[in-house]
């Protein structure tokens, strides 16, 4: 059924255009217009997607779980979402025609951000503090394992739950003493609430102790399967768009503040690096370049997730991630 509804959605979506015009490709974010969006912007701005005969659309998401359903369906070709999420998603709705295709954040974001003024400042710290936690966090999801990783007793951990919107201003307000979220964002959102720098403890989870990926770029299957070249395309221009990016950061930023007038120009720059060094530029990606994963990694990834939610069946690495689309002529290289 879901591949029937996929099919018939990208071709109402217009995705092939007519002979000889550019292919348009609808793309679904997983957040709002950040610093970190900006790879896909400079891949737009500085012609790498129209070099591949692309006419990209980016729209902005709500969320890690956003952009999933919506490429399963066939309502947009290709998204960027959370692996972790599209492992679980497939677990829930064998079959369905989305697969990642091209790791982006080969270290994810999520972590446990911390006051030393009330405590918290590595793991262990949490016992006996007050967690501030968003039920539908990403973050929040891995925090069995990351607690089964460095020997917290969660039964000493009080558990409040918080909605995005006053997640931070908790924390900066005394309210709890740590939060659940993504490192970058919650990291300048306290700085923005006027929490000084050296008070905030960012606890990045893939530092202490889990195997996850993070963000990686999703495709519909089936209009991958009908279009690989388009696909390819896509990715080499977003490898473009990560270098620019990395060269750039201020250039960047500007081109997010550019579709997002409210945004501050120096805070998104300051995001887009943080991500840069904490999420996309690590040891792996210097020397395998971006988009490729680590296998035994991956297994050790299903094995921790397994701590945080019951599979229904055993994930497979072939069902949820696939290389055949990532281009072979060097452009996936950090510059």
């Amino acid at each position: 059924m879901l591949k029937e509804i996929a099919l018939s959605l990208v071709f109402a979506a217009g995705v092939a255009t007519a002979a000889g015009a550019q292919t348009k490709v609808p793309f679904a974010l997983d957040w709002k217009f950040e610093g970190p969006s900006a790879a896909y912007f400079a891949a737009i701005d500085n012609g790498h997607f129209g070099a591949e005969g692309l006419d990209v659309e980016v729209s902005a998401g709500k969320g890690s779980l956003d952009a999933i359903p919506k490429v399963a369906t066939g309502a947009f070709p290709v998204g960027f979402a959370d692996i972790n999420s599209l492992i679980k998603f497939l677990d829930q709705n064998p079959g369905a025609p989305v697969k990642a295709v091209m790791m982006i954040y080969d270290k994810p974001p999520f972590a446990v951000v911390g006051r030393a003024s009330q405590g918290v400042s590595k793991p262990k710290d949490l016992e006996g503090k007050r967690l501030g936690a968003p039920p539908p966090d990403g973050a929040w999801a891995q925090f069995p394992a990351f607690a089964s990783a460095n020997g917290i007793d969660v039964s000493k951990v009080t558990v409040e739950p918080v909605g995005f919107p006053t997640r931070e201003p908790a924390l900066a307000e005394g309210n709890v003493d740590a939060i659940t979220g993504f490192s970058f964002s919650s990291f300048l959102n306290l700085v923005r609430l006027g929490v000084p720098e050296d008070d905030i403890k960012v606890i990045l989870m893939a530092d202490h102790g889990l195997s996850l990926y993070g963000n990686a770029i999703i495709v519909n299957t089936d209009f991958a399967k009908d279009n690989p070249e388009i696909v390819t395309g896509f990715l080499r221009a977003v490898a473009k768009g990560w270098n620019d990016v990395i060269a750039d950061p201020d250039a960047g930023a500007a081109m997010v503040v550019a579709r997002n007038p409210a945004a501050d120009a120096d805070l998104e720059a300051r995001r887009l690096r943080l991500a840069i060094d904490a999420n996309v530029v690590t040891d792996y990606t210097k020397a395998n370049g971006l988009g490729t994963i680590d296998e035994a990694r991956m297994q050790q990834a299903f094995d921790q997730l397994a701590e945080n939610y019951d599979f229904n069946s055993k994930p497979d690495i072939a069902t949820v991630f696939t290389s055949e689309y990532l281009p072979t002529d060097g452009s996936l290289s950090l510059k």
